[in-house]
């Protein structure tokens, strides 16, 4: 993953006071955390992992490619996904590979646009406009460990601003059994769990390609090689879950 400096200039801060979260928020995300756990349970019962659910058909694990191949799509919530490898010289630091999350336009609300940035060309297909939601890293074991944000060309996706994409969050679901129930349930849980943290992740991406802009104005920002993640945060599920029921305790 490259940036012209540490990834430490580019980790999202967790500064975030589970307490201030209303209860029905707090709620939700620990109904999500339940389900995963849940799931892992599950998994484990088999020696199963999550990356092993996607590509335990594929004889051999290529870089770069996506598996599934194609992706997933949901036709009713126009929410994608895929995971991949990068080389492994340019991978985070104990990650297999990561996730990365979408949702396409047919799937927004009313009002939602493309930011006005430069080099912004339309796609042929107006539901090419999709949007990045935020990206998964897996390590070994099949458990994720790291979010993160990207610029624009990592995916080719169209920008959208930290406030459209926070509001595109609720929209993330994959109600379907194809190619892994398991893991269509779970990316679906992780947004939930995670939403505060995403919509945190994804304003400090805003703020890294606005100092990259400052730093570069003659350079095409959103196409530049040398920014590739804009905001990272470390993450564990399971402290993530303790967390929330003790700030939902403090409710009562």
């Amino acid at each position: 993953m490259r940036t012209d400096t540490s990834l430490r200039d580019y980790k999202c801060e967790p500064a975030l006071d589970l307490n201030q979260l209303s209860q029905g928020e707090l709620e939700s995300m620990a109904e999500a955390g339940h389900e995963i756990i849940e799931i892992y349970r599950l998994l484990a019962k088999t020696d199963d992992n999550l990356v092993g659910e996607l590509i335990k058909n594929h004889e051999t694990f290529f870089e770069w490619d996506h598996y599934p191949p194609g992706d997933v799509y949901d036709r009713e919530s126009h929410a994608q996904y895929y995971y991949h490898a990068h080389p492994i010289e340019e991978r985070f630091e104990g990650e297999h590979g990561h996730f990365h999350t979408f949702i396409r336009p047919r799937g927004m609300p009313p009002g939602i646009k493309p930011a006005p940035v430069p080099g912004y060309e339309a796609p042929e297909d107006p539901d090419d406009e999709l949007s990045h939601l935020i990206a998964i890293s897996m390590d070994n074991r099949g458990f994720p460990f790291r979010l993160f944000t990207v610029n624009r060309w990592v995916t080719g996706e169209v920008w959208y601003t930290a406030e459209d994409v926070s509001s595109l969050l609720d929209c993330f679901t994959i109600d379907h059994t194809q190619p892994s129930w398991p893991v269509n349930r779970w990316i679906s849980a992780m947004i939930r769990l995670y939403k505060p943290q995403i919509v945190r992740l994804v304003v400090d991406r805003d703020a890294a390609v606005s100092k990259w802009v400052d730093r570069y104005p003659k350079r095409d920002i959103y196409e530049d090689r040398d920014l590739e993640v804009t905001s990272f945060l470390d993450i564990s599920v399971e402290d993530h879950v303790r967390a929330i029921a003790r700030a939902l305790l403090s409710k009562h």
